[in-house]
């Protein structure tokens, strides 16, 4: 059974670094994304705060190490211990990334772009299904920053993902920054991938900061949400309609009010957006 987001709302990931003020202040945040793999374990302070928040908020998983689009069988130990957590946790969904990450038995601990061809979606879209199987629920795959394209690609990424969606029955989670970070790279136009997206099957958002060095952009999430990336938000929910926002840093933690401020800033610029919409 899954807990229900209390509308789209707007979320914050949950970092170790928050833990206490979580617990101390219950700060006006709609819900929290866990990086599912911190929580695999048996016990200790990890999961000792997370079982804490999950009684005061909702909750969406997001692995990093799931490697769908890898060369290797499916790892059915992570599979069950994945599906452990989330029957501990009773996520609103569980997403990982569209990508591979997994070399031999070794994680190589990033997020690598696949070749978008045929083969690959019959294949992706076949081992999406093994994974739902086990879950039994839709898994959400997240479209990932990248640097390079595979010379053999018949299709480009939004192409790709509308047709693993269609294929399979994932759910997408569009990562904004994500696109920007990649249309910079790569030379096309953010809004045409969003656009051609299938905006039914769109269940969540990610904002988060990059990197920009002029002749390309890094994707960090070290640094706040740019001005092309929410200008890029506001039009993206503006289109879609409500969808559920999250706010992420993995890596140079602002003091807690500061990152506060910003998902305040999400949320308003996101109700702007939307009111646009209706009228």
């Amino acid at each position: 059974m899954s807990v229900s987001l209390p509308g789209p709302g707007y979320g914050l990931g949950l970092r170790s670094a928050y833990y206490a003020q979580i617990l101390e202040q219950s700060p006006p945040v709609d819900w929290f994304e866990i990086v599912s793999e911190n929580y695999m374990v048996q016990g200790g302070k990890a999961l000792y705060y997370l079982d804490a928040i999950v009684e005061r908020y909702p909750v969406v998983m997001h692995g990093v190490s799931l490697s769908i689009g890898g060369p290797h069988a499916l790892d059915r130990d992570y599979l069950d211990r994945l599906q452990h957590l989330a029957e501990r946790v009773r996520p609103a969904w569980v997403s990982d990334h569209l990508c591979w990450s997994r070399g031999d038995a070794h994680q190589l601990h990033d997020l690598l772009p696949l070749p978008y061809t045929e083969e690959s979606l019959h294949y992706v879209a076949a081992r999406v299904r093994q994974v739902q199987d086990v879950l039994q629920r839709p898994l959400v795959l997240e479209n990932v920053s990248s640097y390079v394209r595979a010379g053999a690609d018949e299709f480009s990424e939004w192409a790709f993902l509308a047709a693993l969606s269609d294929l399979s029955g994932c759910e997408l989670l569009l990562d904004v920054n994500n696109v920007y970070v990649s249309s910079r790279n790569h030379g096309f136009d953010p809004w045409a991938f969003i656009q051609a997206l299938p905006a039914h099957r769109i269940r969540q958002l990610h904002l988060a900061g990059h990197s920009d060095y002029g002749d390309y952009v890094i994707d960090t999430h070290d640094a706040p949400v740019s001005d092309p990336v929410w200008a890029l938000y506001q039009r993206t929910l503006a289109h879609l309609g409500p969808v559920a926002t999250l706010l992420e840093r993995d890596d140079h933690f602002p003091p807690f009010e500061e990152l506060l401020a910003e998902l305040q800033t999400a949320r308003e610029l996101g109700q702007a957006a939307l009111a646009g919409r209706s009228q």
